[in-house]
C-alpha cells in the first residue's frame, strides 16, 4: 500500500497563507447593497431601469434676439411640461443659471478667500467682484397660455411657479417666460456663456449657454432637483423637444443644437453648395465659410438681421456660438446606419491649428464613443473655439487653444486642444445623451467621460503623451495632503480639488476596472451594457454600480467602496521573501534517487536573514502521510509522483502587506537569474481574509533575481519603493526603475 505524503509546512505554504496577527476587521470585502438604495419598480436591483421606469419631458418653443450693439440678450419662450410622474405637482421650478451673475448671488457670498501682499488687478477684480457688470436674468414676464399672468418666486438660482390647478399624472402644462440679460464679458468674468471681444479688428465672438430659463429634474429619486446652483455643479435637465429662432446680424454665421431647417434663408449660394457637398464628404472637412469670407465679414459689420432656425428631438438643453468672424467646416462621418456632421467654428485667430485639428478631433470621438457607447444619434457634433473655454452641451462645445499671433503653436497647445475637444464632444454621451445629475455626482459625468477621452487619446493619438486618467499620473495627488480631499461620493459643491478627483481619480478608477482589474472584454460589455439600458434617462450611482457587476459576473463591491466612498490609498509592499528548495529523505526507498543537488542546499539550517537571497534557499521536506489522513478514502495518492513535482523546484513564500488601506490587485513581476521577467496577476480577493497582511507561496522553475509589485504602475500605489525585493537604496531607486521597466 502507498503512503500518502503527510503535508506539513509546505502544503501550508502552497496555499496562501495568513500573517498570524489578526487586525481588526474593516469589511473591505462586504456587500455594499445596503448603502445602495432598495431597487424598486422604478429602478431594478440588476441596475436597468425598473418596469414602471418614468422621467419628465419639457418641450420648448423659444425666440431670441442677440444684440451685438451691447451684448445682450432678450428672448421669450413656450414650455410645454408633461407630467409622466405618478404625483400631482402643484408647483414646478425652473433654473435661472445666469442669476449666478446677478447681484448678491450666493456664489459671490459664500466664497472665501485670502488677501495677498501682492495681487494683479485682473485677480482681484474677479475674485472680490470689481467690474462694474449688471448680471443676471431679467424676468419680464411668466404668464399661463391665455395670457394671464402666473405668480412665481425667484430664489437665486431656482424660480418657483405656482400652478392655477394641481396637475395630475399624464396631464401636460403650457406656459410662457419673457426675459433678458447681459452678456458677460470672459476677460472679466469668466463663465461657461461668454462673449470675447477683439479690439484688432472691433468685433465679438459669442458663445451662448443656460440663456434661457430651463425646467428642473423631477424624478423617483428625490423629486425635484432644485439645489442651487454655485458654480462648480453642473446641470440636471430634463429632455424635450426644441424649436429655436435665433436672431443676430446678418453677417454673422451661426452653430447650435440641432438641426438648421432654414440654410436657403441664412446661406450664400456659395456657402449652400458648400454645406450640402460636406454631407458625403466622409475622408476630410469642406470649408463652408472660408477665412477669406470671415475677414471680409469682419471690416463691413452689417447692420441687417437674419433669423436662423434649429429644431432638436430628445435632447436636455440647448446652446449656440454666433460671430461674423467665423469660419466654418464640415465632415460628414459613418456611424451604423446615420452620418451625422462632424463641425467646427472659430475664427482666424484659431488657425490653422483649427482647421487641422478640430473637426478631425470630433470625428475620433464620435466613433470611439460610439463604439464603447451607442451609436451617436443625433444629425450633428459642434466644436466651437472660444478663449479659456472647455464647456459642453448637445450637440456643441465650446472649446480652447489658440495659436500664437504669427500662427505657430507647441505641441503642448495642440495637446491641450485636441484633449479638450475630444472631452468636450463625448459629454455628447456623458450627460447629454445617459443623462446623470452632474449637480449631485460629477464624477458620473466628468470621470465616466474622462475615462473614454483616455480611450479615443490612446487609440486615435498615438505620438500625443496623453496621461489625465493614468494610474500613474494620479499618484502625485494619492500621496498629498487628506484633509484636502473628498470621496467621490460627495455633493460637487464640497469638492476641493475638483479636477484631481471628479475627473482624474474617478478616470483613473474605471480605467483601472477596464485595465488590470476586470479585463477590456469584460469591462467593454459591462459598460456598454449600462450605456444602452440608461440612454436617454437619469441614471444614478447604483444603476452604475449594480449594471457593472450584472453583466459582468464580477464582484467590484469591495471596488466602488474603497475607490468611491472614501479617501484611502493604495500602498502595497513586500515585506519578506523565503526561499526554499524540496530536501529528499535519506531512508526512504521511494524518495532516495529524488535527491536535490549538494550546493542546492542550505544544510545548516536554522536562522537566517531573509533580506536577500545571496544565502541560497531553505531546505523542507516533503514525507510520507499517515494513513489516517485519508479518513474514508480508500484510494491513495502516488506519494512518488507528488514529490518529482517539487523536484528542483525553487520555491518562494512571499510576505505582503497593504498599507494604503485600499485593497487593490497584486501584480507581481519576477525576474529571473537569466534575465528573462514573467507578470503574475492576483485579483484584490486574495485580501479577502486579512485587509493588511498576506502570505502567499509561488513555485518557480528557474530562480528569482527579484521581485517588484505594480511594475507598471497599474494600480496607483503611492510608494514604489517598498515594492522591490531585495531592497534597493534610495539614491539607487529611480535606476532600479529605469532598468526594470
Amino acid at each position: 500500500m502507498k503512503r500518502v505524503l503527510k503535508i506539513s509546512l509546505l502544503v501550508v505554504m502552497m496555499q496562501t497563507a495568513w500573517a498570524q496577527e489578526t487586525p481588526k476587521w474593516q469589511g473591505k470585502f462586504e456587500q455594499l447593497d445596503q448603502q445602495l438604495p432598495t431597487p424598486n419598480e422604478y429602478r431594478s436591483g440588476s441596475g436597468a431601469p425598473g418596469p414602471k421606469y418614468w422621467q419628465q419631458k419639457a418641450d420648448y418653443v423659444i425666440s431670441v434676439e442677440l444684440n451685438d450693439d451691447n451684448q445682450s440678450i432678450s428672448g421669450s419662450e413656450t414650455i410645454t411640461y408633461h407630467n409622466n410622474s405618478p404625483d400631482v405637482l402643484r408647483y414646478l421650478w425652473l433654473q435661472l443659471d445666469q442669476n449666478k451673475l446677478a447681484e448678491g448671488n450666493m456664489t459671490q457670498k459664500t466664497r472665501g478667500g485670502t488677501l495677498r501682499d501682492s495681487i494683479d488687478a485682473k485677480s482681484a477684480g474677479s475674485t472680490y467682484n470689481l467690474f462694474d457688470f449688471d448680471g443676471g436674468f431679467k424676468i419680464k414676464a411668466v404668464r399661463d397660455v391665455a395670457g394671464k399672468d402666473l405668480p412665481y418666486l425667484i430664489n437665486y438660482t431656482m424660480m418657483r411657479i405656482d400652478l392655477p390647478q394641481p396637475l395630475n399624472p399624464g396631464q401636460k402644462y403650457s406656459f410662457s417666460i419673457d426675459w433678458g440679460y447681459n452678456i458677460n464679458d470672459g476677460v472679466r468674468v469668466r463663465e461657461r456663456t461668454q462673449f470675447e471681444y477683439f479690439p484688432e479688428d472691433g468685433n465679438y465672438s459669442y458663445v451662448i449657454a443656460q440663456w434661457f430659463p430651463r425646467m428642473c429634474v423631477y424624478d423617483d429619486y428625490e423629486g425635484w432637483q432644485n439645489k442651487q446652483f454655485l458654480g462648480q455643479g453642473e446641470f440636471a435637465l430634463p429632455f424635450g423637444d426644441y424649436k429655436v429662432k435665433i436672431t443676430v446680424p446678418a453677417d454673422h454665421i451661426v452653430g447650435a443644437t440641432g438641426q438648421l431647417k432654414n440654410p436657403e434663408g441664412v446661406l450664400s449660394k456659395a456657402q449652400l453648395d458648400r454645406f450640402t457637398k460636406a454631407k458625403s464628404s466622409f475622408d476630410k472637412p469642406v470649408i463652408i465659410a472660408t477665412q477669406e469670407e470671415a475677414v471680409q465679414r469682419e471690416k463691413t459689420k452689417v447692420k441687417e438681421k437674419k433669423t436662423w432656425e434649429f429644431h432638436a428631438d430628445n435632447v436636455r438643453d440647448f446652446a449656440f456660438a454666433t460671430s461674423r468672424k467665423f469660419i466654418w467646416d464640415a465632415q460628414a462621418v459613418k456611424i451604423g446606419s446615420k452620418t451625422p456632421l462632424a463641425m467646427s467654428f472659430y475664427p482666424k485667430e484659431g488657425n490653422p491649428l483649427w482647421e487641422k485639428e478640430s473637426t478631425r478631433a470630433v470625428k475620433n470621438a464620435l466613433e470611439v464613443y460610439s463604439r464603447m457607447t451607442i451609436d451617436y444619434p443625433y444629425p450633428v457634433a459642434i466644436s466651437v473655439h472660444a478663449a479659456h473655454q472647455g464647456m459642453e452641451y448637445p450637440m456643441i462645445c465650446f472649446n480652447y487653444g489658440r495659436p500664437a499671433k504669427d500662427g505657430s503653436y507647441t505641441p503642448a497647445i495642440r495637446k491641450g486642444m485636441v484633449g479638450v475637444i475630444v472631452h468636450e464632444v463625448g459629454h455628447n454621451f456623458f450627460p447629454m445623451i445617459i443623462n446623470n445629475d452632474e449637480r449631485q455626482t460629477t464624477w458620473m459625468d466628468e470621470g465616466v467621460n474622462t475615462f473614454v477621452q483616455l480611450v479615443t487619446e490612446i487609440e486615435r493619438y498615438p505620438d500625443i503623451d496623453f496621461d489625465r486618467g493614468k494610474p500613474a499620473a494620479l499618484v502625485p495627488y494619492m500621496k498629498g495632503d487628506q484633509s484636502s480631499m473628498r470621496p467621490l461620493m460627495v455633493n460637487s459643491e464640497q469638492v476641493i480639488q475638483f479636477g484631481n478627483e471628479q475627473y482624474a481619480k474617478a478616470g483613473t478608477g474605471l480605467f483601472m476596472l477596464r485595465e488590470t482589474i476586470m479585463g477590456r472584454e469584460l469591462f467593454d460589455k459591462a459598460f456598454k451594457e449600462y450605456a444602452q439600458r440608461w440612454a436617454f434617462k437619469h441614471p444614478k450611482p447604483a444603476d452604475f454600480f449594480r449594471t457593472m457587476e450584472d453583466a459582468s459576473a464580477v464582484d467590484l463591491d469591495w471596488f466602488w467602496k474603497g475607490w468611491f466612498y472614501t479617501t484611502d490609498v493604495v500602498d502595497q509592499s513586500i515585506d519578506q521573501v523565503k526561499w526554499f528548495k524540496m530536501r529528499t529523505s535519506e531512508t526512504d526507498p521511494e524518495t532516495k534517487n529524488l535527491k536535490v543537488k549538494q550546493g542546492d542546499l542550505n544544510a545548516k539550517g536554522g536562522d537566517k536573514k531573509f533580506d536577500s537571497f545571496n544565502n541560497g534557499p531553505e531546505p523542507f521536506s516533503l514525507t510520507t502521510t499517515d494513513p489516517r489522513m485519508y479518513g474514508e478514502f480508500r484510494s491513495q495518492i502516488d506519494d512518488k509522483a507528488v514529490m518529482q513535482k517539487l523536484q528542483n523546484k525553487n520555491i518562494y513564500e512571499v510576505t505582503l502587506s497593504n498599507k494604503g488601506g485600499l485593497v487593490m490587485p497584486v501584480i507581481i513581476q519576477w525576474t529571473y537569474k537569466d534575465g528573462s521577467k514573467e507578470i503574475e496577476r492576483i485579483p484584490a480577493e486574495i485580501w479577502r481574509l486579512n485587509e493588511t497582511k498576506v502570505t502567499k507561496v509561488f513555485v518557480k522553475e528557474k530562480e528569482v533575481a527579484s521581485i517588484v509589485i505594480d511594475p507598471l504602475q497599474e494600480i496607483t500605489d503611492v510608494n514604489a519603493q517598498d515594492n522591490v525585493f531585495p531592497k534597493v537604496q534610495s539614491s539607487k531607486f529611480d535606476e532600479f526603475k529605469k532598468k526594470n521597466n
